[in-house]
C-alpha cells in the first residue's frame, strides 16, 4: 500500500534527514520559527493541553549560558549553530486549558489540580510535540541537532528561576554544514518492533 505523502516528502521528512551536527553560518528568522510552529501547534495533546514551550536562545550572553550546562561535544555545536531552541514544560498549562479546550470546562481543575499530575501529563505531552516540532523544522528545509547532554536542572535555575518551566531538550537548528552527518545507524525491521495481538 502506497502513502499518500510523496515520496520527495517522505524523504525530507523521514528517510534523508539526520540529526546535524555542524551547521553553515546562514541565519534562521523568526519568520522561519513561526511558520514552523503555526504549522506543528496542531500535533494532538491530551485535553489540548499544549505544554511546550520554546525559548529561542540568539543572544552570545544567553548561548553562553546554555553551553555552561552543556556535555562533551554539544558545547561547541551549540555555540556554532546559527539557532539554538530550548524545550520546557510549562507545569502551569492548566491555566490555559479553559480556552484550550472549551468542551470540558471543568478539566482544569478536576484532573490537573495536583503538581505531580501536570508534570506527568506535561512531559508525556511536550514531548509528543518535540517530536512534531523537529518534523516541521524539516519540513521548513532546516536540520535539526536535537540534544539532551545537558545539566537540565542548572538550565532550569538559570533561564527559568520560578520553577514554572521544566526544560528536555535542547536542538540546534540550521542549514546543515560541512560532514554535518554520521553514517545512518541501523533501525529495527517491522517484524522486530510491529506485534500483532
Amino acid at each position: 500500500m502506497s502513502l499518500t505523502l510523496d515520496a520527495a516528502a517522505q524523504d525530507l521528512l523521514f528517510r534523508e534527514a539526520q540529526t546535524a551536527n555542524t551547521f553553515t553560518d546562514e541565519p534562521v528568522t523568526d519568520e522561519q520559527i513561526q511558520a514552523i510552529y503555526d504549522l506543528v501547534k496542531y500535533a494532538p495533546t491530551a485535553f489540548n493541553q499544549s505544554p511546550l514551550r520554546i525559548t529561542l536562545v540568539r543572544s552570545e550572553q544567553s548561548r553562553q549560558r546554555l553551553v555552561n550546562h552543556a556535555m562533551g561535544a554539544n558545547g561547541p555545536k551549540t555555540l556554532s549553530a546559527p539557532l539554538t531552541v530550548l524545550l520546557s514544560v510549562d507545569l502551569d498549562f492548566h491555566e490555559k486549558l479553559p480556552t484550550l479546550f472549551p468542551h470540558a470546562p471543568g478539566v482544569k481543575d478536576a484532573f490537573f489540580s495536583e503538581l505531580a499530575t501536570r508534570e506527568a501529563a506535561g512531559s508525556l505531552n511536550a514531548t509528543l510535540q518535540a517530536g512534531y516540532f523537529i518534523l516541521g523544522i524539516r519540513a521548513a528545509g532546516l536540520a535539526a541537532g536535537p540534544m539532551t547532554g545537558f545539566d537540565f536542572g542548572g538550565i532550569d535555575k538559570d533561564f527559568f528561576g520560578d520553577g514554572k518551566q521544566k526544560s528536555f531538550l535542547v536542538i540546534n537548528i540550521g542549514k546543515p554544514g560541512a560532514d554535518a552527518f554520521f553514517p545512518r545507524s541501523p533501525r529495527l525491521a517491522f517484524d522486530e518492533a510491529v506485534a500483532t495481538v
